[in-house]
């Protein structure tokens, strides 16, 4: 937790170049510190635990397990930690299934350091904060919820055979698959839906096709927007998003 050394900070990328890097680039902060890196799954929950760093910086392809699962795991452990996903590209499904496990920042590897601190700073002084570093069209589907629309002609055939109480093996029967291959498709819809079981991913398919609303928004990217995150703040979706300012920081 917070000292008077500063932000604390737990590194987390399999690649030791990275991590050199983002300390380098952290160690210029007068306000922060790295508490310690990991380069895999495991050892990132078991540092995230003994340390308790203020901030988690997460690599999105860590090895060793699922990142979600990794962030779920890290925040059950050390619940004040807030997690910022580091990629190298972006998925609206992806980013989705993440916010919903809690993230408190998804940034793309391409943004310049003075961003990065800028987010961490932001996610750590205010605890209703998320940081997203993403496309519009990225946005849009996060504003919008998770959408049945995303879904493949054969997953919402399995959605609509699981709203009717049929079992795997009994999907797999009806439309001439293996079950296995049922087996992925509902881990497919899982994550483009944000759901937690079948039922909650057949209610979230009904509710969404209640509430689904059409967002006017311009397909040109942006690099950073800061936001508080509940349902009505999507509202605002249809201004135009405010500019943040950027500081370098010696």
């Amino acid at each position: 937790m917070a000292d008077d050394d500063g932000i604390t900070i737990l590194l987390v990328d399999d690649h030791a170049l990275v991590r050199d890097g983002l300390r380098e680039i952290l160690q210029t902060q007068q306000d922060m510190l790295v508490v310690g890196e990991a380069g895999d799954h495991a050892s990132a929950v078991t540092l995230a635990t003994e340390k308790q760093p203020d901030v988690v910086l997460l690599d999105v392809e860590i090895p060793g397990g699922d990142v979600t699962t990794a962030v779920g795991q890290i925040r059950a452990r050390s619940p004040g930690s807030r997690v910022i996903i580091l990629s190298m590209h972006e998925g609206p499904q992806l980013v989705q299934a993440l916010l919903t496990a809690g993230i408190r920042g998804y940034l793309l590897k391409s943004i310049h350091w003075q961003e990065l601190v800028v987010a961490i700073r932001a996610v750590y002084t205010d605890s209703g904060r998320v940081v997203l570093g993403v496309s519009r069209e990225s946005l849009a589907y996060v504003s919008q919820g998770p959408s049945p629309g995303t879904l493949s002609a054969r997953e919402l055939e399995v959605l609509d055979l699981v709203a009717q109480a049929l079992s795997n093996s009994q999907i797999a029967s009806r439309l001439n698959l293996t079950e296995a291959t049922v087996k992925r498709h509902l881990r497919n819809i899982f994550v483009k839906l944000g759901a937690v079981s079948r039922l909650d991913a057949v209610n979230k398919a009904k509710e969404w096709q209640r509430n689904s609303l059409t967002w006017d928004l311009r397909r040109a990217p942006f690099r950073l927007w800061l936001h508080k995150p509940s349902l009505r703040s999507w509202q605002h979706m249809r201004r135009p998003i405010p500019r943040y300012s950027y500081h370098t920081y010696k």
